[in-house]
């Protein structure tokens, strides 16, 4: 019986877990789904049966080959659209670009790839540990440092980006990073400072081990969890939000329609998530805005010149996807509990799927702001309570974490946020504190700042690089740049100025390389070739930029001529399927010039174009000690918003009850 008893309990595990694959694994119904569970295996296996396939072979993505984008917005759910997948292959120091039809099951193209350096795999990071800590010079380095035994010491390896340096030339080099996590949870504070080990991944050499001097590890303990605050704060009772009547929007696969609005949504391994086909319902006409909207690229460059730290400029989703860019969503933590929990799919380093639920959160909600307000003597006073859409996703990169928002509103804007939290990268110092005295002439936060006894968070940037497929009632579109310049007045005139738009087109990509100039203030808008709104001007929607940097690196600076796209605030290119990643497809170990620079070099026509909005957001992070030890929610955002693409305000026929 008891044999039974357990063969029940098998059985009816071995079905729940059938059946949570499947979710991840439906049948697609619009040809910009993502890859299904299936779909993933088909890639495998076909690359398996054409013998490019072994036990060594690795993969750094797998994911749908863009359709041509004419036929998707033509896409009437009876023409079938040929899937076909891309997977990049590393198969020891060469890397292959495969392409599978996934309908035939047919391998269409298998093409190595030269000069480049795929994404880090995930087995990479640890791949040397245990062989650098049997090299003398770094079993010395760390005796040196009062360990004896290296059991509980942790060790990472890093792509060190690019310096042009003949020991990075063609070479998949890394630089490690060390910490002891002894009784610590978050070893963020925990770094072995001044030890750095550079090793050839691909011949598994140690080249050579630095070591910059002794410094203690701090004691501090920088734990965050509900168990290491001493005293919860008390809150004045719950909150409750509920939707009686259910959700006010509806799902058909990854397709969302939400009042006027409709758009598809799918997770991505790189950029998190991509949002498609946006089109808003303006009386019967359903009107084109955005083809796809997504983040192309992060780059969070450090500001310590130090050999443990210069090399430390990070370009995340290019080269830190592996297992994917976003994490789950914790309900009703990160996104409401109401909310919809979309589930996605990554890769493993060998290629085959792997869940993450909760993987994109849908939610409406009412923040008390009004969406509209007048009060008037002269009418009743009119007023109406503003309601969103919320797309969110989470990605996590080491030690930061970004929440990522498209906020759907009901006056046809779309607001992009996207939110740094997480924990600021710190380093130990000798000296404990800003009193301290210098250290060979230079203070210990000359780089950084101090937020506990002994631990400086270095100075950093975030930038991040988003990609807008604009199609504002159609693909033909041109960049109009609304330029608002003082006019002098006639002296008779009791005003001395006014300002004065003066419009132009920018007619090539040079024109719309641009940066934010307060002194200067320009209008970026992608206006309509083919339609006018009822006063006659060209339909139109405005790119508003919200706050933002400059970079401060400069012009010779190896990583910003790797990450060339934080040099402008707007580029505009002609729409190429291809281009898609700002900094390049294969940024890692880079060289110079990747991405938007060497695309925008051909100088292309834009004007009448079906073109392409690249918005850099840049953010300077001089940490504070209120940013630790986990920072606070610090938001950025630009808002794409109509412009004269209406008649009048779309948001007057929201009910007042």
């Amino acid at each position: 019986m008891k044999t039974i008893h357990q063969l029940r309990i098998f059985l009816l595990l071995s079905l729940f877990l059938l059946i949570g694959n499947l979710s991840y694994g439906q049948q697609t119904n619009h040809p910009l789904d993502p890859l299904t569970w299936q779909e993933y295996w088909t890639v495998l296996e076909v690359l398996q049966e054409t013998d490019h396939l072994n036990a060594d072979t690795r993969f750094s993505h797998i994911n749908l080959v863009q359709p041509n984008k004419t036929l998707v917005w033509q896409w009437n759910k009876t023409k079938e659209i040929p899937r076909v997948a891309f997977a990049i292959v590393h198969q020891k120091k060469k890397t292959f670009k495969a392409e599978v039809n996934l309908v035939n099951r047919k391998l269409e193209t298998w093409n190595e790839l030269k000069g480049i350096q795929p994404t880090w795999l995930e087995q990479e990071f640890g791949s040397m540990v245990d062989k650098v800590k049997q090299h003398p010079e770094f079993i010395a380095a760390m005796k040196k440092r009062g360990y004896k035994d290296l059991t509980f010491i942790d060790g990472v390896f890093l792509p060190p980006g690019y310096f042009g340096t003949e020991e990075q030339k063609g070479k998949r080099i890394a630089h490690s990073q060390w910490m002891d996590v002894r009784n610590a949870r978050n070893t963020w504070s925990r770094g072995i400072e001044g030890l750095t080990v550079v090793v050839n991944l691909d011949t598994e050499e140690i080249l050579r081990v630095v070591d910059e001097g002794v410094v203690p590890i701090p004691t501090v303990n920088i734990d965050f969890d509900t168990a290491s605050i001493p005293t919860v704060r008390e809150m004045p009772g719950p909150i409750f939000i509920n939707q009686p009547q259910g959700a006010g929007f509806t799902m058909d696969g990854y397709t969302v329609a939400w009042q006027k609005w409709k758009f598809h949504v799918r997770p991505d391994h790189r950029v998190g998530m991509v949002l498609s086909t946006v089109t808003y319902k303006d009386g019967s006409d359903e009107r084109q805005v955005l083809y796809e909207g997504h983040l192309s690229e992060i780059f969070v460059p450090y500001m310590d010149p130090s050999f443990g730290w210069y090399h430390r400029n990070f370009i995340d989703a290019g080269e830190y996807t592996a297992g994917g860019l976003t994490k789950p969503l914790l309900k009703g933590l990160d996104a409401p509990d109401y909310a919809h929990y979309m589930n996605g799919l990554a890769i493993h380093d060998n290629g085959r799927p792997k869940p993450i639920p909760n993987m994109i959160a849908i939610f409406e909600r009412e923040t008390g702001d009004p969406s509209w307000r007048h009060y008037s003597n002269a009418m009743e006073p009119e007023s109406r309570v503003k309601r969103d859409l919320v797309v969110r996703c989470a990605a996590v990169l080491g030690n930061y974490d970004y929440i990522f928002d498209w906020i759907f509103q009901q006056d046809g804007s779309i607001k992009v946020l996207v939110g740094a939290t997480g924990i600021a990268e710190a380093k130990a110092s000798i000296q404990k504190d800003a009193t301290s005295p210098s250290e060979n002439g230079k203070p210990g936060d000359a780089y950084g700042r101090f937020v506990d006894p002994h631990v400086i968070a270095v100075n950093h940037d975030h930038y991040f690089s988003f990609r807008l497929d604009m199609d504002v009632d159609g693909e033909t579109n041109s960049l109009q740049l609304d330029r608002l310049r003082t006019e002098i007045l006639p002296e008779e005139l009791p005003r001395r100025s006014v300002w004065v738009s003066q419009p132009m087109i920018a007619k090539t990509e040079s024109e719309a390389k641009l940066k934010i100039n307060l002194d200067k203030p320009t209008l970026w808008r992608v206006v309509s070739n083919t339609r006018k709104n009822h006063v006659g001007y060209p339909t139109s929607y405005q790119l508003m930029p919200g706050k933002t940097g400059n970079t401060l690196l400069s012009e010779d600076d190896y990583p910003r001529k790797r990450v060339g796209f934080i040099n402008y605030h707007l580029w505009a290119t002609p729409y190429q399927s291809n281009e898609r990643f700002a900094a390049g497809d294969f940024p890692t170990l880079s060289l110079p010039g990747k991405g938007l620079p060497e695309w925008t070099s051909k100088n292309r026509s834009i004007e009448n174009k079906d073109i392409v909005l690249w918005y850099t957001i840049g953010m300077h992070h001089m940490v504070r000690a209120e940013d630790w030890p986990v920072m606070p929610v610090l938001w950025h955002s630009f808002e794409l918003r109509p412009f004269d693409f209406f008649n009048g305000n779309p948001a007057l026929d929201i009910p007042k009850d």
